[in-house]
């Protein structure tokens, strides 16, 4: 099945469970008692999303600073801007998923799966066209150069 056709049936099928799983708990807990839960899982969403967005942008100046490669940090903050946008999504299934990507363990996995499915597709490439990879990171020690001898004697 084709990317596009998996995003077309996810933009049908998650308004609809939304909208099943709103009439449910309206019905179970009443009309303004369920619209008061979306707009509180809203706020405490974007509130945990802004304390995760700061630390995640500390770790990956750290990085930099110290002359990493920050991949992983920036993925984990593609997935706090995901998580953002279902939180503020109105329903309770976009805000599970939102919550569990708010999770450090739960989002740190996703991207371990995301960077290792990306690694053995070859998807990631550096300047010089050669494959990333974790190993060539703790192999920077390694200088690459020619020598050249100069003898007084000649």
């Amino acid at each position: 099945m084709s990317f596009f056709r998996i995003l077309l049936l996810l933009f049908l099928s998650i308004p609809v469970l939304e909208i099943y799983l709103l009439i449910k708990v309206g019905d179970s807990i009443g009309a303004f008692p369920t619209v008061v839960l979306v707009v509180l899982t809203a706020v405490a969403g974007v509130w945990l999303l802004r304390m995760q967005g700061f630390a995640t942008l500390a770790r990956a100046q750290q990085s930099l600073a110290r002359g990493e490669v920050p991949a992983s940090t920036l993925f984990e903050g593609v997935l706090l801007f995901i998580a953002g946008a279902l939180l503020l999504t109105p329903g309770f299934f976009t805000d599970s998923i939102g919550f569990i990507l708010l999770i450090p363990y739960s989002r740190q996995w996703v991207v371990a799966f995301a960077l290792k499915r990306a690694l053995q597709n070859g998807s990631f490439y550096s300047a010089s066209g050669s494959v990333y990879t974790q190993t060539s990171q703790q192999q920077a020690d390694v200088i690459e150069g020619e020598f050249i001898s100069h003898d007084d004697k000649q």
